[in-house]
């Protein structure tokens, strides 16, 4: 920070610091719309980027221009180069992106910054912040269990690291034992932990939230009051704390279009024939925690399917063509997660949930995630698929099998292994792909052959996977 001139800039800013297992991201995003339709010129990081690194630093809602970014970027990085030593040495990845974006910040003179902690809290990198304005915890749940510790409690006392002495905390509902933490970590720093509720959606005017799922509105709720916390501790305008409406501001803020990429967003394929777009629709969510996998089967199946009443279904129709409403759905799941997380955990949740909405999926494709072999600075191009551990893909595939068959055994799998375009090892309910590419070839190809059928595919268990799907359909 003392090499990039910065710690006389971080204490004046006006600062907006939000930890959590769920929500975070959709918290900061819908903050820092309503901060910038009440006039503010705001900044944004969050983390990870799915495509392009600049959707960490949002500017006043949009992502920092290559140009912007090239001269900030080489600007810190030369300065900490100069001055690295054995005692001090360049910043790991995270520390570096989290000093570029304070630093960008600071000299885009931004009214507010909204931090999104990238992992636990207590020693994350945008901890080094010591006087925000506010701080937020969203929904707590079990991630990064390696680092953070088995129990919700232990969990907890990370994410209760970002609190400040006498600091106000917001925080939505949580497990008991969760709360008990927090509840103790902020009486230790005698800080004030207020409680907040789901956003209730009358409140809306009618109008539907930025972002998709149900989930979003106990997210929206913890965005108002932290908008609301800033607001009256910077002097601004202030929010009645039991108003029946929301502020005009508000409202825009929370119904505008906002940028999440790969949360609960819908893509249909283009690269299939054009005037069929919904043959071939991917679902794209990057849920990667039990409680995140329910939300997201849930949107999921109420994505899939028209809903009951008959205004929504006449709209579900608009948005479906005739033709698409004709041809038989089938959902397909695209998965892959990091070894570190338990397929068991993720999986059977997954299955019940969307079984519970009636929706069954046909196959399920395993692959590698590609995005981890890209080094920056590195010339190294991705694996080739022979190259690729497979392993990983084949312990879910087993996992996936069990569950179909009931744990009964007896699942009858080929081994494919000569042809790379195709599945490397293809089982009654599911297949493992070498690659990225080879799966979604496989999709293109089904539905070309199949006039009669449509895919919904659902993409999870991985943001890099998420993000890897989205630049290889955007190509």
């Amino acid at each position: 920070m003392q090499i990039l001139e910065l710690e006389e800039p971080i204490e004046k800013m006006k600062i907006i610091h939000v930890a959590g297992t769920k929500g975070k991201g959709s918290t900061c995003t819908f903050t820092e719309s309503i901060l910038r339709h009440c006039g503010f010129r705001t900044g944004l990081f969050t983390s990870p980027h799915l495509i392009d690194v600049r959707e960490r630093f949002r500017l006043d809602g949009l992502d920092i221009s290559e140009e912007k970014f090239l001269a900030y970027f080489w600007w810190c990085f030369e300065r900490l180069k100069e001055k690295s030593t054995n005692d001090i040495p360049m910043p790991t990845y995270f520390r570096f992106l989290a000093l570029l974006a304070l630093k960008i910040f600071a000299a885009e003179q931004v009214d507010v910054a909204i931090l999104e902690v990238g992992l636990g809290g207590k020693f994350d990198a945008t901890n080094v912040v010591q006087a925000p304005v506010v701080c937020g915890i969203s929904s707590l749940g079990y991630d990064h269990m390696e680092i953070l510790g088995n129990t919700l409690g232990a969990i907890a006392g990370e994410k209760a690291g970002i609190f400040k002495s006498r600091v106000p905390a917001l925080t939505v509902p949580q497990p008991d034992e969760a709360m008990r933490v927090l509840e103790e970590k902020a009486s230790r720093l005698d800080v004030p932990l207020q409680l907040v509720r789901p956003l209730d959606p009358n409140m809306l005017n009618g109008l539907k939230l930025g972002l998709e799922g149900e989930h979003q509105y106990v997210n929206a709720g913890l965005a108002i009051a932290l908008s609301s916390t800033w607001l009256q501790r910077t002097g601004h305008l202030e929010y009645p704390e039991h108003s029946t409406s929301l502020p005009e501001q508000y409202i825009k803020g929370l119904t505008a279009k906002v940028s999440l990429q790969g949360r609960a967003q819908i893509v249909p394929d283009r690269f299939i024939n054009s005037e069929s777009p919904e043959d071939l629709v991917f679902y794209l969510d990057g849920a990667h925690s039990p409680e995140s996998m329910e939300i997201c089967a849930r949107w999921f199946s109420h994505s899939v399917q028209p809903p009951v009443t008959s205004r929504s279904s006449h709209d579900w129709v608009q948005r479906h063509p005739i033709e698409t409403v004709r041809k038989n759905s089938e959902q397909i799941l695209l998965f892959n997660c990091m070894s570190v997380r338990d397929p068991q955990l993720l999986l059977p949740n997954l299955m019940k949930t969307c079984a519970s909405h009636g929706v069954y999926f046909k196959k399920a494709l395993f692959v590698p995630n590609t995005s981890v072999y890209y080094k920056v600075g590195s010339h190294s191009l991705p694996p080739t698929d022979s190259q690729v551990d497979l392993s990983w893909q084949f312990a879910l595939q087993k996992v996936w099998e069990n569950l179909m068959q009931g744990n009964k055994g007896g699942t009858v799998c080929e081994e494919l292994t000569d042809d790379k375009e195709i599945a490397v090892k293809s089982c009654e309910n599911s297949a493992v792909f070498p690659s990225l590419p080879s799966a979604i070839q496989w999709l293109r190809d089904t539905v070309r052959q199949s006039k009669s059928v449509r895919f919904q595919v659902l993409v999870t268990g991985s943001l890099h996977l998420v993000g890897d799907v989205l630049r290889f359909i955007k190509k």
